[in-house]
């Protein structure tokens, strides 16, 4: 049973058990051999800096994913990454052409403030993101009302669905933390659209 988020502007359930303890703890020692983590470059206010975590791309199809003016090319779904995707569709009708995996190695890794808005994922995109490993705080801030805001611990094997006009109207990140944590992987199953006119 999820828990949806009472914030306005959005659409955001929380499953707390999406994964059983046995089957998250499988996948994430099996994604944190198997995947093709690297650490890339991005532009924030005319400065090239390295991401603060490491990422994989991986998709159904040959299409690259481009965000923070850096342009992923994708690798093939894993057999892990496409049981995932069936698992998913219990949850949302979503049709997911893409993975965006990161992986938080410690706590000084992170996320900074963003909207997951480019116009490749359409208009009203859906972000499954499910947890593995070490539980983070993920914040959310509202773009117009600055007293609009909430953070919540996302667990080892949970699914954070945000969809409808959430990304329109909120921001999120995954600050770094102390005391240190162990490694973090975090899985986002999206749709991406191959041209945009």
């Amino acid at each position: 049973m999820g828990t949806r988020l009472n914030l306005p502007d959005s659409d955001i359930i929380y499953y707390r058990n999406f994964l059983e303890k046995e089957a998250a703890d499988a996948y994430f020692g099996t994604f944190m051999k198997d995947l093709d983590w690297q650490q890339f470059s991005i532009k924030i206010f005319g400065k090239t800096i390295p991401q603060p975590r490491l990422t994989a791309l991986y998709a159904k199809a040959e299409v690259p994913y481009t965000y923070s003016g850096l342009t992923l090319f994708p690798k093939k779904f894993t057999l892990e990454l496409l049981e995932l995707c069936k698992e998913l569709k219990q949850y949302t009708p979503a049709h997911f052409t893409h993975c965006l995996a990161n992986l938080y190695r410690d706590g000084k890794d992170s996320m900074g403030l963003h909207s997951d808005d480019e116009k490749n994922l359409g208009k009203d995109p859906v972000i499954a993101s499910v947890s593995l490993g070490a539980s983070r705080k993920f914040k959310l801030k509202h773009r117009n009302n600055k007293d609009q805001k909430i953070e919540i611990d996302l667990e080892h094997g949970s699914l954070l669905l945000m969809m409808g006009s959430t990304q329109h109207y909120w921001k999120h990140e995954l600050p770094k933390t102390k005391p240190d944590t162990g490694p973090r992987i975090n899985l986002t199953f999206r749709k991406i659209i191959s041209s945009v006119k």
